[in-house]
């Protein structure tokens, strides 16, 4: 599945979730639902999974979890805060590259319309 189309039927769930629940609620509700909308579609996902932190070729359990995992290729990073900030942006980035993955989607479901609440990302 070509980059466009995977991220385009994660935001599609995202925006189902979003239109179904409203803004307002807790990240791992819009997490668990997410999930369940994106496997529904087919999607092999992984919800939490650990993130270790290499340093100095030590691998280091420092409780990092990828909020979601789609296709073993897109980082999904989800928020319910007021406004998306550049250190949001930042860690979405440092996610990718300790994962060592390209793509990945910031999404904030306390958006209004949630189209103003994502923001996609290149490693």
């Amino acid at each position: 599945m070509q980059d466009n189309e995977l991220t385009g039927k994660i935001i599609q769930a995202a925006m189902k979730v979003h239109t179904a629940l409203g803004p307002g609620l807790l990240e791992s509700v819009y997490e668990a639902c997410l999930e369940y909308e994106l496997k529904k579609m087919g999607l092999k996902v992984e919800r939490q999974k650990p993130l270790p932190v290499i340093y100095e070729e030590v691998c280091l359990d420092c409780g990092y979890r990828l909020d979601l995992l789609v296709e073993e290729a897109v980082v999904v990073e989800l928020k319910a805060v007021e406004g998306l900030v550049p250190i949001h942006h930042a860690q979405l980035l440092s996610y990718l590259r300790l994962a060592e993955k390209q793509l990945g989607l910031l999404i904030n479901f306390h958006a209004e319309h949630l189209r103003d609440g994502i923001a996609r990302k290149i490693n």
